[in-house]
């Protein structure tokens, strides 16, 4: 069978082998393909994965000789799924492999800001600390996590590993789900839960205003959660603190992103969840779903 892989740039930039899926047919990767090029790569494929890639009906369509589509992330807001289910066509996804490392990632941009640890150490290279000059402990307090609250908004796999995180640090969790007031009222406000259309802006500016005073916002899942404006407005008034994100809207972002460029903004490039072991993970469960698919079994369906 003919299989490609549309866009593994994040996935896999050569560090790992391709063998799971490659056994399985004649494979070609493609590290990243555009809108324009989706329907000429994916003529006679008869299996195809994708990481970030939209595909929809019309591509579906186009496409007679489809058969199986494996997600390799574990969101799904970007295919059709009802296109897939109305043309027969399986799709896969990859679930719960980045649990770790995003919760991780989320720790990390919590610690950045902080305990502002690379501020502290472009400190010490300029030659501050030889100089004993103190300035840096003004201009970059630290910040005792125990004895504050963290807010959980999306209680799945990652939101469980972040609130376990943040209770050895001796914080207060709150669970959306459980206690909505309470969960947007904390010092920190992490989010968990999937892009939808109910939750495309979530974090808005009547949300904002519901937050704590000087509060932290946290977003290591889908970019669309938040209104970028109405944040921008709230950390350049003071109203939150700072803000974490390893995901904008859309991306890669625009040059006029207004949270690009604040002082009080710490963003990664959608990173969290690449580490080797996490991407190993995915293109391992890529093939075995693929496989699977061929044996009639329904391993990660979603369709």
């Amino acid at each position: 069978m003919k299989i490609v892989f549309l866009d593994s740039s994040e996935v896999n930039p050569g560090d790992i082998s391709w063998e799971p899926i490659e056994k399985l047919g004649e494979f070609k990767d493609y590290k990243r393909t555009s809108e324009e090029e989706i329907t000429d790569r994916l003529h006679g494929a008869e299996a195809v994965f994708l990481d970030s890639v939209p595909l929809g009906r019309k591509e579906m369509e186009r496409s007679p000789s489809l058969k199986f589509i494996g997600i390799a992330a574990t969101g799904y807001n970007h295919v059709d799924l009802q296109a897939a289910a109305r043309l027969g066509i399986a799709v896969t996804n990859v679930p719960a492999y980045s649990t770790d490392a995003v919760a991780q990632h989320t720790v990390a941009l919590l610690l950045s800001i902080t305990n502002r640890v690379e501020a502290y150490r472009q400190g010490v290279f300029s030659g501050d600390w030889s100089s004993c000059k103190e300035t840096l402990r003004e201009t970059a307090p630290l910040t005792l996590l125990s004895g504050k609250s963290m807010g959980i908004v999306g209680y799945g796999n990652i939101g469980k590993k972040v609130a376990e995180l943040a209770g050895a640090f001796g914080m207060k969790v709150n669970i959306y789900s459980r206690s909505p007031q309470e969960t947007v009222e904390s010092d920190v406000v992490s989010l968990h839960c999937p892009l939808t259309p109910e939750t495309r802006h979530l974090v808005d500016k009547s949300f904002i205003e519901n937050m704590k005073d000087g509060a932290i916002l946290l977003n290591t899942a889908r970019g669309g959660l938040v209104d970028a404006r109405a944040l921008a407005e709230a950390l350049t008034s003071g109203k939150l603190t700072a803000a974490g994100l390893d995901v904008l809207e859309p991306e890669p972002p625009e040059e006029a992103n207004p949270l690009i460029g604040l002082e009080n903004c710490w963003i990664t490039p959608h990173v969290a969840f690449t580490p080797y072991e996490t991407r190993k993970t995915v293109v391992d469960t890529c093939g075995a779903n693929l496989e699977s698919f061929l044996k009639g079994e329904r391993r990660n369906r979603l369709v």
